[in-house]
C-alpha cells in the first residue's frame, strides 16, 4: 500500500520523531509506514491521518 505520509509530513514540518510521538508509536514504525512496509491498523492509519490534516482516503492508496 503506498502513501503520502513522508510528503504531508514534510510539508506540515514534523520530524519522523516528532510524528511517531503524537501518534503514540515507534519512530521505527513511521519510518516502515512511509517506506510501505509496514500495513497499520485502522486506528493508527485514522490518527496519522488527523494529525497530518487529512483523510485516511487521501494519506492512503492501493496500488493498481
Amino acid at each position: 500500500m503506498k502513501n503520502k505520509i513522508r510528503e504531508l509530513r514534510t510539508a506540515v514540518g514534523l520530524t519522523q520523531e516528532e510524528l511517531a510521538w503524537k501518534a503514540k508509536v515507534r519512530r521505527e514504525t513511521i519510518v516502515f509506514l512511509e517506506q510501505g512496509k509496514y500495513v497499520p491498523s485502522l486506528r493508527l492509519a485514522h490518527d496519522v491521518a488527523q494529525i497530518l490534516g487529512v483523510t485516511v482516503d487521501e494519506l492512503f492508496f492501493f496500488n493498481k
